[in-house]
């Protein structure tokens, strides 16, 4: 395909007007759901079916958007879902799709420095390349879709003649045997309280697309969580808490101003994996939970796992501010740790 796209600027590409299947590990939000670029390529690609062409990226060089192993699923009929930059190379890559149809191999494209395509630019200044290919292995889709709704750690290995197989959770990147493309289960909340707290802090992990289940002994809290679309359950015996599935990529937040509730919740928390464990309140309600938690029994390894003043701003003094600063710790905390 020649370099007929002077001028080309990062906009999106246009999609047939009917909005693109949807899966189960898809974005739910309607923000989400209204931009393709934000749904999730490899569920669409099993809704897409046949003639679907992923393009991977497999490399970059200097400033890049995206991670490698960032995709984009592309259907025979211009829909896609997922992005590699933000607008400046979909376009191209959508067109390109048809002609990987054909071909009987992936096909590796260089974009941004170094690239022959010099009339689309990458703003970041750096380089990506892009393995094009097109799908034959909808039964590894299928596989792979199980286990991530099932939160197992797995990955997708490409190897040089275009095939997918399923294979234990790796790292992303080449490797002796074609590229690969981890996946690790997606970040997920558990919160503990009742009152605005609490409820702001799930209605934004819930408008952001995380998973989230908020656990209350309050009423109001329960009935004002059930009629703004949360996930919410009462709050019954610590037992219940082994039954929430909490692993490794969960984190758990307590919003309480009556701190007596919080003892028996976060000594269950500890005999889980949860990634982040934190508890509303200042330093010196910090202290003294740790100091009461500590004569339970509780071994300091684990009271140091119990994050608090929770947030990146102190002394925050409205729900709203204090969400997003606990948000914003917890991602820091993710990102930090992965």
């Amino acid at each position: 395909m020649a370099n007929g796209m002077a001028g080309f600027s990062c906009e999106w590409p246009g999609v047939p007007t009917e909005s693109h299947a949807t899966g189960t590990a898809m974005p739910a939000t309607p923000a989400m759901a209204a931009h393709p670029a934000m749904a999730d390529p490899w569920e669409a690609a099993l809704q897409f079916g046949e003639g679907t062409v992923i393009a991977l990226l497999t490399k970059t060089e200097g400033a890049a958007y995206r991670n490698i192993g960032t995709a984009m699923a592309i259907a025979p009929d211009g829909r896609f879902a997922g992005a590699i930059t933000s607008g400046c190379i979909e376009a191209d890559l959508v067109l390109r799709a048809a002609d990987q149809r054909l071909a009987n191999a992936p096909t590796l494209l260089r974009y941004g420095e170094g690239s022959p395509f010099f009339d689309l630019r990458l703003p970041c200044g750096g380089a990506a390349e892009i393995t094009l290919f097109t799908l034959h292995d909808m039964p590894v889709l299928q596989s792979l879709s199980q286990a991530r709704a099932a939160r197992q750690p797995t990955a997708l290995l490409l190897s040089p003649d275009g095939r997918l197989s399923l294979t234990d959770h790796a790292q992303t990147g080449f490797g002796p045997n074609g590229f690969l493309t981890g996946f690790l289960p997606p970040l997920r909340f558990v919160i503990f309280g009742a009152g605005p707290e609490a409820l702001v802090f799930a209605s934004l992990v819930n408008s952001m697309g995380y998973g989230q289940t908020l656990l209350s002994h309050a009423d109001n809290t329960l009935d004002i969580a059930a009629a703004t679309g949360l996930n919410a359950q009462p709050l019954g015996r610590m037992a219940d808490i082994a039954r929430l599935g909490i692993d490794a990529h969960t984190a758990a937040l307590l919003f309480y101003h009556d701190h007596d509730y919080e003892p028996e919740i976060l000594q269950a928390l500890l005999q889980t994996p949860a990634f982040y464990i934190g508890a509303q309140g200042s330093r010196n309600t910090q202290r003294n939970r740790l100091a009461r938690l500590s004569l339970d029994g509780v071994a300091d390894t684990q009271l140091a796992r119990i994050h608090g003043p929770i947030g990146l701003i102190h002394s925050t003094r409205d729900p709203q501010a204090l969400a997003i600063s606990v948000m914003a710790e917890v991602m820091q905390y993710d990102a930090a740790t992965v």
